[in-house]
């Protein structure tokens, strides 16, 4: 019962974060003396503390409560196909150092973890924040997680990783609480914390990048399915005769849009109209080209936005949710790519499923995922008020 009183606190603490111990005890319903005792164990372990003096309503002042953000700090971390971004945050995921650089996550797992550990020491450094100070590190992966086996990744995706436990090595490396999901679901909860969707309880984020997936958010919270498998749309065939998918199937989202069909595309392209320029190296220059007004590039973006659309229609005919989030680097281009997007839905959707849904691009920036990997653990906290209230925390 303690431990359900103070979390009711804390979360108003957080979310308001200026309160009076009787606001606290209006609000909750709770005893003025239950409210005090928890509010002193909040005070002692500096996540609260009594910052001014409050208006009168008749009687003496109240002192006014103020949660700190700044008690503790929060490692997120981005584990792309091919790159590592890490990011450092305060309590309310302000952003306080980051770190990126090209990694071969997919196919070196040695070489990922120990550049996951230096990223994790570099932004500690750069933040001036000592290590016993973290709250614990969030990691997002290119692969369905498993709540069973969160630090394993599913060897279907990325084989490499089979005998590799992402949490297991990074709790053992830093002596902190790990907290491991899906890329994608990770976006999904950044934007409904952060982004574009904070207006809303139910959405999907749709992450386009070296393979395409789905964070699917269900009144609040994240929709993993019985195996953490829900949400995985880039392995959706829509077309049963189209390529072969890593994953064995045939005609994935994937093979269409993620970034190696896109860049291949426009490499045949380019050759097919004799033209002598080389063809983009990376998504970003496809969008920049894209958004120069290079007629090829253009064309391009429509074609993602088509094929996407087509995964986009059956996601609003199965689920209808309040609003889709686009991510990853080709959500640059914008109405370029919605415009393809919404023309497609239009034939394939049911006509209430496209009233009632919201279609738009990421309102994050490159450290969007990173951030939501550091929201995971936020919310883990603010879930379980034990995280926070723990009697120490051991140096890295």
């Amino acid at each position: 019962m303690r431990a359900q009183h103070t979390r009711l606190i804390l979360n108003l603490l957080w979310e308001h974060q200026e309160l009076s111990r009787a606001d606290l005890a209006r609000r909750t319903s709770l005893s003025r003396s239950t409210v005090s005792a928890i509010v002193s164990d909040l005070l002692s372990k500096g996540l609260a503390k009594e910052a001014h003096a409050g208006v009168s309503s008749g009687g003496r002042r109240p002192i006014i409560l103020e949660f700190q953000d700044q008690s503790s700090f929060i490692v997120g971390i981005e584990l792309g196909a091919t790159h590592i971004s890490c990011v450092l945050t305060d309590l309310r995921c302000n952003g306080r150092a980051s770190w990126s650089a090209p990694a071969p996550v997919r196919d070196e797992p040695e070489v990922a973890l120990r550049m996951m550990a230096m990223a994790v020491r570099s932004v500690l450094e750069a933040g001036g924040v000592q290590p016993f100070q973290v709250l614990g590190v969030g990691v997002a992966v290119p692969s369905p997680v498993d709540e069973e086996r969160p630090g394993e990744l599913l060897p279907l995706i990325v084989p490499k990783w089979k005998d590799y436990n992402i949490a297991t090595h990074l709790e053992e490396s830093f002596n902190r609480p790990v907290f491991v999901d899906n890329d994608a679901n990770l976006g999904a909860l950044a934007e409904l914390w952060w982004g574009a969707g904070t207006s809303a309880k139910d959405l999907a984020y749709i992450k386009v990048a070296t393979g395409v997936g789905a964070g699917l958010i269900i009144n609040g919270r994240i929709f993993r399915g019985s195996g953490g498998i829900a949400g995985e749309i880039g392995h959706t065939s829509i077309d049963p005769n189209g390529p072969q998918c890593i994953c064995g199937l045939k005609g994935c989202l994937t093979t269409f849009i993620g970034t190696p069909a896109l860049l291949e595309r426009a490499k045949n392209k380019l050759r097919a109209s004799g033209s002598n320029r080389l063809p983009p190296a990376s998504i970003d220059e496809l969008v920049n080209a894209a958004l120069d007004g290079d007629l090829v590039s253009v064309e391009l973006i429509h074609y993602a936005g088509d094929k996407l659309g087509v995964g986009i229609a059956n996601l609003l005919n199965l689920l209808n949710p309040e609003m889709v989030v686009l991510g990853g680097g080709i959500a640059r281009a914008g109405d370029l790519l919605l415009d393809g997007v919404r023309t497609t839905i239009g034939g394939l959707s049911l006509p209430e499923s496209i009233v009632n849904t919201q279609i738009r691009t990421t309102g994050l920036n490159e450290w969007g995922i990173a951030v939501g990997a550091a929201t995971l653990v936020l919310q883990g906290a603010l879930d379980t008020p034990a995280l926070f209230l723990t009697e120490s925390r051991e140096a890295l």
